[in-house]
């Protein structure tokens, strides 16, 4: 699972922690405790998204456009794509990047949304919120009914209008903007950058992995 800004996907979908990650999601004793509105914020998306999965009176489609939604409001998703493809910004023209802006909301919702289902029955719990700078790492811990339970840790940002996004995930111990950047790079060293457009617009969830293609 490659895609930093997945907003429930890579919550819910994500594979069972190692005793390494767990490890780094656990902060030191000194750490200081991050802002209480973001942790407020992540459990409020949380729970907005497994509302989303069990309302049954929800067509497919009408549940993927509460999701694109979340995305969109909840998620710092043109801070998060300029990162990702931040080697290729002086070389790609303004056109190129509007049009891989657009794509990538789509292709996280094309990607992933059949996996989200089998997670309605799923639960977060918060674990603990540590400040990191003008950050806030909120550790989460999500269980489902005969599963081992998932830790992750959200980044929250305040931004300057006063909102809070997702700024990046990490799962597995795994840095989610970090892997994903340098899978899109793989793919545009060898595709180009218009391919990868064309891939984020087409993928759907058998042919999601990049890796596999690039």
């Amino acid at each position: 699972m490659r895609i930093a800004i997945l907003l429930a996907a890579t919550l819910l979908a994500a594979p069972v922690m190692t005793a390494p990650a767990a490890a780094q999601v656990a902060a030191p004793a000194a750490a200081q405790a991050g802002d209480p509105a973001a942790r407020a914020f992540v459990e409020k998306l949380a729970n907005d998204a497994f509302a989303t999965l069990r309302d049954k009176s929800l067509s497919k489609a009408e549940s993927r456009d509460r999701f694109r939604a979340m995305l969109q409001s909840n998620v710092a998703l043109d801070d998060i794509g300029a990162r990702l493809i931040k080697r290729q910004r002086a070389t790609i023209t303004p056109a190129q990047y509007a049009a891989y802006q657009a794509a990538l909301p789509d292709f996280v919702l094309n990607a992933y949304a059949d996996r989200l289902y089998d997670y309605s029955d799923a639960s977060l719990k918060t674990l603990r919120t540590t400040a990191r700078g003008n950050m806030t790492d909120v550790a989460t811990r999500v269980t489902r009914p005969g599963s081992q339970p998932v830790d992750a840790i959200w980044q929250v940002k305040k931004t300057p209008a006063g909102k809070y996004v997702v700024n990046n995930l990490t799962v597995q111990g795994i840095n989610l903007s970090l892997t994903q950047e340098a899978d899109f790079n793989a793919y545009i060293q060898k595709n180009g950058f218009d391919a990868l457009v064309t891939f984020l617009k087409t993928a759907n969830s058998k042919s999601a992995s990049l890796r596999a293609k690039s």
